[in-house]
């Protein structure tokens, strides 16, 4: 054969196969997609190849790159937005808590009760019962008997003489053991707890079988989980085992809610290791951002002396970042506060770490390139966490120059401190939801004049330029995305309480919240530039709705569903 037309057919073929390794492997189209990217708002369709964004636009602009290989969904006009980021959870909580009797519902406290002597006639008498989501403050009547804001154990114990008994707070932040539980740990009326931590006792000085705070930690112990401060040597298989089903659970729970990253707040070696294990197994379907417990000094030294871990695994686990813990919550009365809680007179609540220590891991989490980022709810709390951060990064400006250094929830700030949170780059990661479940009854722990001023102040955050992440808190409140986007559009309760809602000047717009979802959470991880956003280049990572949150009428967004979660370009959930 002639040479030359050798070379022609080849130059053809070459030209050809470049042609078709341009051709998507996957098109999104037919529908309303919000990309929250200001240069391209919106857009009709999306290509997807390898993973990755490599168009978007309109039917025409995306059409060039469909052959007979590329799988096409056809949106219907439903809505598509960047995949839903979790800025704040506790992955394995969520996945222990599906494992557990689950109290978010509970009306009162007979109704607890009951639910625990039903697990009881289940359960084999020695056996541990657990449980989590009660909240006294939700409860309708109140018990007959109450020590500082508090039920007492005794009707609990009557139902469970045979086996130990803990329930964890809806907050996570106080817990409630029966008699049994509380003789296996050994607590007797002379048991004392010191910093960060609070044994309700009742005018006998007899324990209620509430602990709050650090105190949790006399009962906890006890328990037969894998800890996550424990030699991971020491695990037997069984605490493994249940680890990889909280795992699980965990996965399914986000991807049924449209979540396709989770930024893990607070985890230890224990998490770590099941983390690293389904991803190398291929089984981690949702991008995790992990902050490591700084409860644990010994896991953040060996760390400092590693670096971060950036990006393993195709970006589906990044730990660079430190959880503090500087305060309790509202709903246990633990949160910090300036002045005294107004239904609880002489008490202020707790710090949960030294500002000692808070300022100590500030200072060599910036020297050795990890994020910090501190519980903080209670006004004080804010504060003197704004100082230590303030403090420690004047010491270190080169460091300091990119720091994004966040306060978890920042739930309730005096008014001289808002504007610090813009002024020195703090992030705000909020949540939402909390603003629906707590608000109703947070008044009668801060009083109006505070509520007003300083708590739940999205917007004036905003104006003096703060960013804001949201989130759920999970497994504190459900990890429903639409549930949290409603209550910070709204200020209502879930049930549409009151109407216009509570503080309204404090709302934030839908697309603002949309953004506080999707890049300001991705911003809030230093992910920005691979997530958070529907753009050519960035992970192929989808949310797709039935409805358009955007647009329809405020009352029928809870009616919302999820109809995929798309991550890395595959689906990984699809509703029936």
């Amino acid at each position: 054969m002639n040479p030359r037309l050798i070379s022609t057919f080849s130059l053809i073929f070459l030209i050809f196969t470049a042609c078709e390794n341009k051709k998507a492997d996957f098109v999104i189209q037919n529908g309303i997609i919000y990309t929250v990217n200001e240069f391209n708002p919106t857009a009709e369709a999306v290509a997807v190849k390898n993973g990755k964004i490599i168009a978007v636009g309109n039917q025409n602009d995306v059409g060039s790159l469909i052959n007979a290989n590329t799988k096409i969904l056809d949106l219907k006009g439903t809505t598509m937005v960047p995949g839903f980021i979790e800025g704040h959870g506790h992955f394995m909580g969520l996945g222990y808590s599906k494992m557990r009797l689950d109290l978010n519902n509970v009306a009162n406290y007979d109704e607890l009760v009951d639910m625990v002597a039903d697990a009881v006639e289940k359960t084999e008498p020695g056996e541990w019962i657990l449980g989590r989501g009660w909240h006294q403050s939700k409860w309708e009547p109140n018990p007959e008997t109450i020590v500082k804001g508090f039920q007492t154990h005794n009707k609990l114990s009557a139902v469970s003489p045979e086996n130990p008994v803990w329930l964890t707070h809806a907050s996570g932040h106080a817990g409630f053991g029966n008699a049994k539980a509380m003789e296996i740990a050994g607590v007797t009326a002379e048991t004392e707890f010191g910093f960060g931590g609070e044994i309700i006792k009742d005018l006998r000085g007899n324990p209620t079988g509430i602990f709050n705070e650090r105190a949790q930690g006399l009962i906890s112990r006890h328990v037969q989980t894998a800890k996550d401060d424990a030699d991971p040597n020491t695990v037997t298989e069984a605490q493994r085992g249940k680890s990889q089903m909280a795992l699980e659970l965990a996965i399914k729970e986000c991807l049924k809610n449209g979540i396709t990253s989770f930024q893990d707040a607070g985890s230890g070696h224990q998490s770590i290791e099941a983390f690293r294990k389904a991803m190398y197994e291929g089984a981690l379907k949702v991008r995790l951002y992990v902050m490591l417990t700084s409860r644990d000094p010994d896991l953040l030294k060996e760390w400092y002396k590693k670096g971060p871990e950036v990006g393993t695994g195709d970006d589906y686990l990044t730990i660079r970042s430190i959880k503090l813990n500087a305060d309790g919550a509202l709903g246990s009365r633990g949160a910090w506060l300036l002045d005294e809680y107004s239904d609880r007179p002489g008490h202020f609540g707790m710090a949960t770490q030294s500002m000692e220590y808070v300022y100590k891991v500030a200072t060599d989490g910036l020297a050795n390139g990890f994020q910090v980022n501190a519980h903080a709810i209670g006004d004080r709390a804010n504060r003197e966490v704004l100082d230590q951060f303030e403090k420690a990064l004047k010491e270190n400006p080169k460091k300091a120059r990119d720091h994004r250094w966040r306060i978890e929830h920042a739930q309730h700030i005096d008014p001289e401190d808002i504007p610090r949170f813009g002024n020195m780059g703090v992030i705000a990661s909020m949540q939402g939801i909390h603003l629906s479940s707590d608000r109703p009854w947070a008044i009668d722990r801060l009083g109006k004049k505070r509520i007003v001023e300083g708590a739940y102040v999205w917007r004036e955050l905003m104006d003096r330029g703060a960013i804001i992440v949201n989130g759920t808190d999970v497994p504190v409140e459900p990890i429903d995305p639409i549930a949290s986007f409603y209550a910070s559009v709204s200020r209502q309760t879930l049930k549409g309480k009151p109407k216009g809602g509570f503080e309204p000047q404090q709302k934030m717009t839908r697309l603002e919240t949309l953004k506080s979802y999707t890049i300001n959470a991705a911003y809030g991880a230093f992910e920005e530039n691979i997530k958070g956003s529907i753009e050519v280049g960035k992970y192929a990572d989808f949310t797709i709705l039935s409805q358009n949150i955007i647009t329809i009428p405020e009352d029928k967004i809870l009616n919302t569903k999820i109809l995929y979660t798309i991550i890395n370009g595959k689906i990984e959930y699809q509703a029936n």
